[in-house]
């Protein structure tokens, strides 16, 4: 009873947070106030002369230092593939983010959701979980990207009817079918937004003789990428700079949006043969459900202009890309975050 009101107290006095950590972007919720926190997962080393390290920056501002930083200053992403590659680095980027997202006058260590990609070892648990303790998590449950994403999307979960989610991430993509609370099927491949990247670097690098780093690449994406074309597509282009490897001097070309989408045609198919490969490994009963109710794209990397589309062409279904597609997982994790049974229910 007294440790009941105690847990009672320290809930109303605490900030809770739902925190995705992706190898691409980190985001929190803190209940009651939405998402606080969109920051890149990268974070920027220090060394001294004396051989000792120290955090100089993270997130958009560490990110702005890729590729142009000193010798002195590494610039890192301490997360790989949705789990921790460096403990350490990542504790000191999540204790950044946090203490921003709760402000200076928090009285109380704050009860945290922290999501991971399905299929996660029980190594990659324990360490997500004293990751988010040393970072001043007072009580930690982990909870699986895909069950999030579609508590997020607007998806009831717990009646016995499938639903199929397809999170395209920075590092991965989970094509997963949910019912009653669980994941029926999944289905993990090693494609995403950083992938996608790279195709472009390569394909410049290839066709234009141009090499370009991953800031540009990624804002090549943005604006001219796409996974389809249509009957009446514009013409639409860019200037992109970057360093001549014949001639070694810095060299402007234009990108139009159709070199783009030949840039980025082998990353979509994988996509599409992980989903292709995914139904057909789904039961019948479900995959009767799915016809019904169609695919729901989450994730950074969903919002590749026309993927639905090219999801669409090649199942026949309806695809349907969430609502702020970036943010499901640690929305859905925020809702669950509200009604403590339930997120005792399906954490892992």
């Amino acid at each position: 009873m007294a440790s009941r009101l105690l847990d009672g107290v320290l809930g109303a006095l605490s900030q809770d947070m739902a925190i995705d950590l992706g190898t691409a972007n980190s985001l929190l919720h803190v209940r009651g106030r939405g998402v606080v926190c969109r920051e890149p997962s990268v974070v920027a080393l220090h060394t001294n002369h004396k051989g000792q390290k120290s955090v100089l920056a993270a997130g958009a501002e560490a990110r702005e230092m890729l590729g142009r930083a000193p010798a002195d200053i590494r610039v890192v992403r301490p997360l790989r593939d949705g789990v921790i590659a460096d403990f350490e680095v990542t504790e000191a980027m999540l204790r950044l983010f946090m203490h921003a997202s709760m402000g200076p006058n928090h009285i109380v260590r704050p009860r945290c959701v922290v999501c991971i990609p399905y299929g996660t070892t029980e190594v990659e648990k324990r360490a997500m979980r004293e990751c988010a303790e040393a970072a001043g998590a007072r009580e930690v449950h982990l909870v699986e990207e895909p069950l999030a994403a579609a508590i997020g999307a607007g998806l009831d979960i717990t009646e016995p009817s499938g639903n199929m989610i397809v999170d395209v991430g920075g590092g991965t993509t989970e094509v997963a079918v949910v019912s009653m609370g669980g994941i029926v099927y999944s289905r993990s491949v090693r494609v995403g937004g950083d992938q996608m990247d790279a195709a472009i670097i390569n394909y410049i690098k290839d066709n234009r003789g141009l090499l370009i780093g991953p800031i540009t690449a990624e804002e090549i994406k943005i604006k001219l990428g796409n996974a389809a074309a249509l009957k009446r597509d514009p013409a639409l282009s860019i200037e992109v700079r970057g360093r001549d490897l014949v001639t070694g001097w810095p060299r402007a070309v234009r990108v139009g949006s159709g070199e783009v989408r030949e840039a980025l045609a082998s990353t979509v198919q994988l996509l599409v043969d992980t989903l292709l490969a995914a139904l057909e490994k789904t039961p019948p009963e479900l995959a009767s459900d799915i016809v019904d109710k169609g695919i729901v794209l989450t994730g950074g990397a969903a919002q590749l202009k026309r993927l639905d589309l090219a999801m669409r062409q090649a199942t026949g279904l309806p695809v349907i890309v969430a609502d702020d597609p970036e943010a499901a997982v640690v929305a859905g994790a925020g809702k669950a975050l509200a009604h403590i049974d339930f997120l005792r229910a399906v954490a892992c």
